[in-house]
């Protein structure tokens, strides 16, 4: 019996069967497509749509999907998502071309060459001690009504559809990775090693400022959701950025505080986002209440071995990602996209608790044939039982 999207998304986060293994594609810049294979696939498509930004931020060069696109990508969610304020959207759309684009954090991109953006603005690079974290005068207003201004309409209109699942994706509300923009990765991890207690106090400033923001966010959505995303990138390509006891003394206590924050307002799934080898956390994720665990970089050290994930983990927690960026997306030919597909589908996708997606943004180097032959792949291979 075919289901409906949402009815497919909700079967499968509820380690079940559902008519065919989901897909999660264009809903949040870590599952989203970058602007030029957008532009390919909608070429190849023959969709005539405007090119506009994801966030309304050019800078960060994610695509915002529009719905005849999501169609042809066959994806089974649709998200709701917050902004910058409007003055700050203003205000950057305002500035000299190739300015640095600031934040309403005071953190920001620099243009590395035409058009390319990369993190490089640090408003608290200098900081070292407690009390320059209070004495920081750019903290965000997290009150601006115009961040969540769409929300309710936006959540109550896909409700009323009931035809996708809805995933709400609020940009970067969390610690780790924020202060990492605040001061720069290399400073953060040494402050980290060398002034613990200036850390651990910048993380839990950050955690209560971006909880000022999840509740009201939360507020809006009401019973119209199915998954909240979350996430911090703890993980290279062979082992975490900082050690698991590291990891269990500071940034735990605060991930499950937001996990539960969450939890005790809305009936929603939590998504977590965390890329490279977090292999040894998995447990702690599942402890602390974490639904849905993405995007398993099957290139990164242990994350490589599907069947002992699978084996280990199915039952207690949701596998979403799986299919490369690293090589098989960018460098595979459609065939070779289609058969990583279908093999990550035959070992993830039994018993459900499984749903597709590209292990990170698709980037600027993936040829937009190769992000239909995933999908199509999804569509071939993916009804239940798998073969």
């Amino acid at each position: 019996m075919s289901l409906t999207p949402r009815e497919r998304v909700l079967t499968a986060i509820n380690h079940e069967e559902p008519d065919r293994v989901p897909i999660v594609i264009g809903v949040s810049n870590a599952t989203g497509i970058k602007m030029k294979p957008y532009q390919g696939i909608k070429k190849l498509a023959g969709i005539d749509a405007p090119d506009n930004y994801i966030y309304q931020w050019p800078e960060l060069g994610t695509a915002e999907i529009d719905e005849a696109t999501m169609q042809r990508l066959h994806s089974d969610v649709r998200g709701v998502r917050d902004l910058e304020p409007a003055s700050v959207l203003e205000r950057n759309r305002q500035r000299q071309p190739h300015a640095d684009f600031i934040d309403s954090w005071g953190s920001g991109q620099s243009e590395i060459e035409p058009g390319v953006w990369y993190p490089g603005v640090h408003p608290m690079a200098e900081a070292s001690a407690i009390d320059q974290i209070e004495a920081y005068t750019g903290w965000p207003d997290m009150s601006d009504p115009t961040r969540i201004a769409h929300v309710r309409d936006e959540a109550r209109k896909l409700a009323e559809q009931n035809e996708y699942a809805i995933i709400a994706t609020p940009w970067l509300l969390f610690p780790f990775e924020r202060a990492h923009a605040m001061q720069g990765l290399d400073v953060f991890l040494l402050n980290m090693a060398m002034y613990p207690e200036f850390a651990e106090a910048l993380l839990k400033k950050i955690t209560e400022v971006c909880k000022s923001l999840m509740g009201p966010f939360l507020e809006e959505l009401g019973d119209n959701v199915d998954i909240i995303k979350i996430g911090d990138d703890l993980g290279t390509q062979d082992s975490l950025l900082i050690s698991p006891k590291m990891y269990r003394g500071i940034i735990k206590p605060l991930h499950a505080d937001f996990v539960q924050f969450i939890k005790e307002r809305s009936k929603a799934k939590v998504f977590f986002h965390t890329d490279g080898d977090v292999f040894p956390l998995i447990p702690d994720f599942i402890e602390m209440g974490i639904d849905i665990l993405n995007p398993i970089q099957t290139t990164a050290g242990k994350m490589s071995d599907l069947e002992g994930l699978k084996k280990t983990y199915g039952k207690e927690i949701i596998f979403c990602g799986a299919i490369d960026t690293h090589r098989i997306l960018p460098y595979g030919t459609p065939e070779d996209v289609r058969q990583e597909v279908q093999r990550v589908m035959q070992i993830f996708g039994p018993a459900g608790g499984f749903m597709v997606a590209s292990v990170h943004t698709i980037m600027n180097d993936v040829p937009p044939e190769n992000v239909l032959a995933m999908v199509d792949a999804v569509k071939e291979f993916g009804h239940y039982p798998l073969k």
